[in-house]
């Protein structure tokens, strides 16, 4: 039987401390940055400085995967938006714990595992790009959901768009098994990430307005 490979294999870096999505990009900006200086250094110093900005958009920086599993993880870097509980009909299907987190266009946008489980669901839905700090944009906006099958339960990562933002990339699919704080996927430019797991299985250890980093800092602990 041939195992699969996970998202971070899938993924390796050839470019250490950038993610493999934004090459392209940056491919693409050097080659326009070279091509004007042909022609004009002066002008060169916009694309120059177009691709010097992505390529600090894309950065990906190493992280050693989270050992404790006593805790889940946050799945972005970012500002908590809030923490709070809600009914979640999709795939935890009860009450859950969410905790939310703003994505800056100054954060590493890379998204990464809470915990480590078993993709058993993933759909992205169409949506609109309001502005990702508002109270609906989990319902409205574009958004893709990672659902994972855990020791505690189920766990759902929605990965949302805001108002800069119009790419969310997931490379889990169904079947993956993820580590805690394993990367799965990237939103392009600013957005939100939340986190929710079964309300009664855990409790958190974060407030609206805390720093995170994702698959670093511990967003709660499981109960039992």
């Amino acid at each position: 039987m041939q195992l699969r490979n996970t998202p971070s294999q899938r993924l390796a870096q050839s470019v250490p401390g950038i993610a493999p999505e934004g090459l392209p990009i940056l491919g693409a900006g050097a080659a326009l940055t070279g091509a004007t200086a042909i022609f004009s250094r002066r002008f060169a110093a916009l694309p120059l400085a177009l691709t010097l900005g992505a390529a600090y958009f894309f950065r990906d920086p190493q992280r050693d995967l989270p050992s404790d599993a006593n805790f889940f993880y946050s799945a972005a870097d970012g500002r908590v938006l809030r923490v709070e509980e809600v009914d979640e009909p999709r795939f935890i299907k009860g009450r859950a714990l969410r905790i939310a987190t703003f994505l800056s266009l100054f954060d590493v946008h890379v998204n990464r595992s809470a915990t480590q489980g078993t993709v058993r669901y993933v759909e992205h839905i169409p949506g609109s790009f309001l502005a990702a700090w508002g109270d609906d944009v989990h319902e409205v906006n574009e958004r893709n959901y990672v659902g994972l099958d855990t020791p505690h339960g189920p766990v759902l990562i929605v990965q949302i768009a805001g108002l800069v933002a119009r790419r969310i990339v997931c490379h889990a699919t169904v079947g993956d098994e993820l580590q805690a704080g394993e990367r799965f996927g990237i939103i392009k430019f600013g957005s939100r990430t939340d986190v929710l797991v079964p309300a009664p299985m855990a409790r958190p250890l974060v407030v609206a307005g805390m720093r995170v980093s994702a698959g670093i800092t511990p967003m709660g602990v499981w109960n039992g």
